[in-house]
């Protein structure tokens, strides 16, 4: 494939030889180049940035529901909770409700031994 024609006359043109040396506009060119270049690369260093600094947030929000998660199931556990295997009377489920002054009262859902 060669370089000529009129697909390359613009192209040629600013890059037309000035003294057998190169066209004028070539510094000028390589100077853009080089300076988007460095604008490219500083903006992909600031995406890596903003990316190692959104993964290290997620794993310290990750690492703080595992603690949570695991100190919920210590509670649960120390508190002898509702286990699986576990038959439920009706003690644990029916409250005793009587209606005064057009408001529910309940009566025996406080626990023993708090």
């Amino acid at each position: 494939m060669s370089s000529t024609g009129p697909r390359f006359d613009s192209l040629s043109a600013a890059t037309a030889s000035v003294g057998g040396r190169g066209g004028f506009l070539r510094p000028l060119m390589w100077l853009g180049g080089l300076i988007a270049a460095g604008c490219a690369m500083a903006v992909g260093a600031l995406l890596a940035v903003f990316t190692a600094i959104a993964v290290a947030v997620i794993a310290v929000v990750a690492g703080v529901v595992m603690f949570l998660m695991g100190m919920a199931s210590r509670a649960r556990r120390t508190t002898g909770g509702p286990r699986k295997g576990r038959r439920r009377t009706d003690d644990d489920t029916v409250i005793e409700a009587h209606k005064v002054d057009g408001t529910w009262v309940a009566y025996g859902w406080e626990r023993s031994g708090r």
